[in-house]
């Protein structure tokens, strides 16, 4: 296994600038794509794509950098996906509001995810979630970013008759995304240092030789005004406004609460989680100001550690790399989604090996926690996932005799995700 299996205290101390500099490089290189497709989500929502990529930008940069530089760890925070739909087609879109709207929405959210982080109700609520559901978080998060990487790669399309079916392996893409993924195994498994930084630049290198390697992106033009954004809460008094704080806020707490554990537990550094829930807090509210949805941990942060990153140099080399991003897109861009997935992949196979950690014999926990796992990839959505398996949870409890055993801050919980799913059935 490339990541700690010794005292996580002399694995720390045997960190080195260069290997924390390279994972850093690799954490940047495998989220960088939110610049661009965060930027397009956002234009959805009333503002240029420009302005989108610049907001993207900034706020990645400032949230891994505290997360440097405060809470001391490898972790980089970026505009959240799904988050970010959510923000665009349903607070903005959805509701009527307008953008500047929308950012007091996130204001608000991120006030409440505040409030959580520095008082003892994020610890309430934290130890009120079974280690079951955490575990079964990380689990369809491994499951997610496999299949993203396997829908990055071209191994699995949209079928005719199917959901998903199997790619055209007569593809050049295909062939590319095969021949990366192998190799990528290869260095892998041999544990050669930097596999994931070879991996891309020879699945670049594979591209170019295949033909399949395009043209990258134009520089980032805006204009200084572009750069803040000054949020409107002139429908603070409206029943939408609210409404659309609280599934924000949920997903950011929850969401932000399952990635931490998860990375957390890979590091072995579970006793820094108070002071990245934190930083994550910090991050949303600051998203308000720069124009973008909340940031969240990025799930691709499991191949920062699988790296060997192990300090908060890692998220200070890719802050100043993301920063750098505003200058250097056209040439980070020609990086292909065939030298990224196999990363991506692999990484979701590493997380998937929670499953161990779940009490398969025991169904109050095994059932909600597979619903977590199954649900997370099969709704292409973090927070829709999870609400399957908080509501399944007590369910199944009651179902079994064993209400004894349910935290009532866990009841509270599943009946705001029920709440949450009741609105959406009636329009809202």
């Amino acid at each position: 296994m490339p990541y700690n299996k010794q005292d996580p205290g002399k694995a720390l101390a045997k960190g080195n600038w260069r290997t924390e500099i390279i994972a850093g490089l690799i954490g940047y290189l495998t989220t960088v794509y939110i610049v661009v497709v965060n930027g397009s989500i956002l234009s959805e929502a009333g503002i240029s794509i420009e302005s989108g990529m610049m907001a993207t930008i900034l706020a990645s940069f400032v949230g891994t950098l505290f997360m440097g530089l405060y809470a001391k760890l490898p972790l980089i925070l970026i505009p959240g996906m799904g988050i970010n739909a959510l923000f665009a087609y349903s607070i903005v879109e959805g509701t009527g509001l307008s953008f500047q709207e929308g950012l007091a929405v996130v204001i608000v959210a991120s006030v409440l995810f505040l409030i959580t982080a520095f008082s003892r109700l994020g610890l309430i609520l934290k130890e009120a979630i079974p280690n079951s559901l955490k575990h079964a978080i990380t689990v369809g998060l491994g499951f997610f970013l496999i299949l993203i990487g396997l829908e990055k790669s071209g191994l699995v399309v949209s079928g005719e008759h199917t959901i998903i079916a199997i790619g055209d392996f007569t593809s050049p893409t295909v062939m590319v995304s095969l021949l990366t993924l192998f190799l990528a195994i290869f260095l892998f498994m041999k544990n050669v240092p930097a596999n994931f930084l070879i991996t891309m630049i020879s699945g670049t290198v594979l591209a170019y030789l295949f033909g399949i390697l395009h043209k990258g992106a134009s520089a980032v033009d805006v204009n200084a005004q572009e750069l803040v954004f000054i949020p409107a809460f002139t429908a603070f008094d409206e029943l939408s406004f609210w409404l659309a704080v609280f599934p924000l806020a949920m997903i950011l707490i929850f969401e932000n609460m399952g990635l931490l554990h998860g990375q957390l537990d890979m590091l072995k550094r579970e006793n820094r989680y108070e002071k990245a829930y934190r930083v994550t807090a910090f991050s949303s509210l600051t998203c308000a100001f720069l124009g973008t949805s909340p940031t969240v941990s990025a799930a691709e942060n499991a191949a920062v550690i699988a790296s060997n990153g192990k300090t908060g140099k890692v998220a200070i080399t890719a802050s100043l790399l993301f920063l750098a991003t505003i200058f250097i897109i056209p040439w980070i861009s020609i990086i292909p989604n065939t030298a990224i997935s196999p990363i991506l992949i692999i990484v979701g196979m590493l997380m998937a090996q929670n499953i161990r950690h779940i009490y398969l014999d025991d169904l109050s926990e095994a059932v909600p926690a597979f619903l977590i796992a199954v649900m997370i990839p099969f709704t292409y959505s973090i927070a829709d996932g999870m609400a399957f398996g908080f509501i399944a949870y007590p369910i199944v409890k009651l179902a079994l005799g064993k209400q004894k055993e349910l935290p009532f801050a866990l009841v509270i919980i599943s009946s705001l995700f029920l709440f949450d799913f009741l609105m959406k059935i009636i329009g809202f």
